[in-house]
């Protein structure tokens, strides 16, 4: 399909053995079998203690939530999803999304990708009635809550204004994360003092996302919340972009939810039905595998050619790291902005040390209408950007991808190329679940459990212990 986003990785594959590929098939299809029967293993008692947890869940779940809202539509998750966002759309101005980790990573990144750079500053005809956004509960940082709550305050004085109303959203699987849920605390008694206590608003305006059981499940049974949408127990956290965590928030924000899905849904049969050469999934991970196995490449670097997608880098530096980084093993991630940041770490990735692959995430077509370099009378012309006249800005960018690329090849440093047509809700879907079935399936190759986070645990109960003291 034109859509398609391609992978290209014959830069890098110039660099290592094409029968080190050949070799690594077998095994690359192995793990690939063991993924599919993860799934089957769903739900029953025949999971082996080597494989808990197993967060399988998200691989097929983008297809059963489109096959679910074909069958029930309003009924359905996404019906009951999106009439909930289209209801917080018309009942406030402002929208508060509480979470850490995958609880909002994911949601961030569809943001900052598909929503107008500038959203918040726009007024509200120019956003179609779309919410501000804001996230906060993803860190303890308290300057950062007070402004938050300071700004709602100060902007929101009359309750019956659509302007000055505001609403939230607290994820949280369990409840007990303490970044989220002492800031559900804080912005749950800011709203409440706003609408009042036992007011219809302090129960229609806010809208837990939670697992079916726990401590954020209980209270809200007990608050009575008009709106409670559940995170399944067979899908973690930083698998969880595709379940109400990213669908809810996303569909308050007017991102076409059924298109992000759909794409995701596609790449998932792609991965399943495809052999490499034509397996974005595969190709991704043999060369990944490869260049940290025999070239000792273990630092992974997405290089993002434009600033919309950092947020999309920043939520695979957590999806690889907490996926992988564990017995001692595990690739670093590492997200970088171009052009930005080739005047920060292009001098390290062009002659430092030989550790690094390099991945770069280009979107083809822009959204807006190219801007030209303007001419202008050679009196100031002192930038000698005359003779870039007629150029656009996507035309600097080629050109800068291009002439990078090239300076890498000339060193021998690997690179690839993960190209999307355009930056859509279908290209996006794609690509994160492209990400998320890679890592899963270079975990199964290398028998490592992709799912859980042990190592994070640790600092919880360390700090829970402090506080308690």
């Amino acid at each position: 399909m034109e859509n398609f986003l391609r992978y290209d990785d014959s830069a890098a594959r110039r660099l290592i053995d094409n029968q080190l590929y050949e070799a690594l098939q077998p095994d690359l299809i192995a793990a690939r079998e063991e993924m599919l029967k993860d799934v089957t293993l769903l739900g029953t008692d025949q999971i082996p203690a080597s494989k808990q947890p197993l967060d399988a869940g998200f691989q097929n779940l983008p297809q059963q939530l489109l096959d679910e809202y074909e069958s029930q539509k309003g009924e359905s998750l996404l019906g009951k999803i999106e009439a909930k966002a289209q209801e917080l759309r018309e009942q406030s101005d402002r929208f508060v999304v509480l979470g850490i980790g995958g609880s909002y990573m994911g949601m961030r990144a569809l943001f900052e990708a598909l929503a107008h750079p500038w959203h918040n500053e726009l007024t509200r005809e120019q956003r179609q009635d779309i919410p501000r956004l804001y996230f906060e509960g993803n860190n303890v940082d308290n300057d950062s809550v007070s402004a938050l709550r300071d700004l709602l305050q100060s902007g929101c004085q009359d309750p019956h204004d659509l302007l000055q109303r505001w609403s939230l959203t607290v994820i949280s699987k369990s409840g007990g994360t303490l970044e989220t849920a002492v800031g559900f605390r804080l912005f749950r008694e800011a709203l409440e003092a706003y609408y009042g206590a036992d007011s219809e608003e302090s129960r229609s305006l806010v809208v837990p996302i939670t697992g079916l059981e726990g401590k954020l499940r209980n209270f809200s049974n007990e608050k009575g919340y008009s709106s409670v949408f559940p995170i399944p127990d067979n899908v973690g956290g930083r698998f969880s972009v595709f379940t109400a965590v990213g669908l809810f928030p996303a569909a308050v924000m007017g991102i076409d939810i059924k298109q992000l899905l759909q794409g995701a849904a596609d790449m998932t049969q792609r991965f399943v039905t495809q052999p490499m050469g034509d397996n974005p999934v595969l190709d991704y991970t043999a060369t990944c595998h490869l260049f940290e196995k025999e070239k000792q490449n273990t630092i992974r670097i997405l290089s993002t050619w434009g600033k919309r997608l950092e947020a999309l880098g920043l939520w695979y530096d957590q999806l690889l790291a907490e996926s992988l980084g564990k017995e001692e093993k595990g690739a670093t991630p590492l997200t970088v902005v171009n052009t930005r940041d080739l005047h920060s770490r292009g001098q390290q990735h062009q002659e430092g040390a030989l550790d690094k692959l390099i991945t770069n995430l280009i979107v083809e077509q822009p959204d807006s209408t190219p801007v030209s370099v303007p001419l202008v009378p050679e009196s100031q012309n002192q930038d000698q950007l005359n003779k870039l006249k007629g150029k656009t800005v996507p035309d600097i960018l080629s050109a800068a991808i291009e002439g990078t690329n090239r300076a890498y090849a000339d060193v021998n440093r690997p690179t690839a190329d993960l190209v999307l047509p355009c930056l859509n809700e279908y290209t996006l879907g794609q690509t994160l679940q492209m990400l998320m079935l890679a890592t899963v399936l270079e975990g199964r190759l290398i028998d490592i459990n992709p799912y859980g986070q042990p190592g994070v645990e640790a600092y919880k109960k360390n700090m829970q212990e402090v506080l308690n003291r």
